[in-house]
């Protein structure tokens, strides 16, 4: 996958050398580049400006953003605008995103965008219903979020196909060695090696924690005969 980042300040994403990112640029499965696009502004390195018919804050500049994609080598990639007004971001956007060869993410700040800036773009995406200083930090979140479900990036498939949000529910409790800490031991059903009874536990304490924690995810769940009476058991012991 490639991805071009255009933000005022590439040494924000520093953390993206590391770790599972990391990893998979030095794999060869991940190419990232970053673009400042103040060095393609025209006015005086100037990327924002007033608003015409006044108000308050100043504006991205279009110029800038226009003249910086124009340079960038590409295919057809999916443009990424950081912006609050945006769809959520969630585990199936990463999903959807995972399954794209070419990613540009543009970091914004101040007020807003110029509005023409939006018809370069295919995606307006939000991480969440608050305000960011900036693009910066989302677009990392977004592009880690997504570079972990490339295949081969982590070892096992199963490592993130078990992951909370990917299967639609809660991840259950896991837990590894010592058996017995502080007098807190590991249930004994992980013990039995019968992978069934497994199975069913950890599908039962999935539909638990989110129905305790997160019972808005259960409206869109795909519930089977088994899902459903669990959940109904669930139900009558709390």
């Amino acid at each position: 996958m490639k991805i071009d980042i255009l933000t005022l300040f590439p040494e924000m994403f520093a953390p993206l050398e590391h770790s599972i990112v990391g990893k998979a640029r030095d794999k060869g499965l991940l190419d990232i580049h970053y673009h400042n696009f103040r060095e393609n502004a025209e006015k005086a390195r100037h990327v924002d400006d007033e608003p015409y018919g006044g108000g308050q804050g100043m504006l991205l500049r279009a110029q800038p953003i226009f003249d910086t994609i124009d340079k960038i080598e590409k295919q057809q990639p999916r443009v990424i605008l950081l912006d609050p007004a945006g769809r959520t971001f969630d585990q199936g956007y990463a999903e959807e995103l995972a399954q794209e060869e070419e990613l540009i993410f543009i970091c914004g700040h101040y007020e807003g965008y110029d509005e023409r800036i939006k018809t370069l773009v295919t995606d307006e995406i939000s991480l969440g219903d608050y305000v960011l200083t900036g693009g910066e930090l989302a677009a990392m979140t977004m592009i880690d979020a997504t570079v972990r479900l490339i295949p081969e990036v982590i070892g096992k498939e199963a490592s993130h196909t078990d992951d909370s949000f990917s299967s639609g529910l809660l991840e259950y409790p896991q837990y590894t060695r010592p058996y017995d800490y502080r007098g807190m031991q590991v249930p004994e059903v992980l013990m039995s090696g019968h992978h069934e009874n497994i199975r069913k536990w950890r599908l039962y304490q999935s539909l638990k924690k989110t129905y305790e924690r997160r019972p808005d995810l259960l409206e869109n769940y795909d519930f089977t005969d088994e899902s459903q009476k669990m959940l109904e058991q669930i139900k009558q012991k709390i």
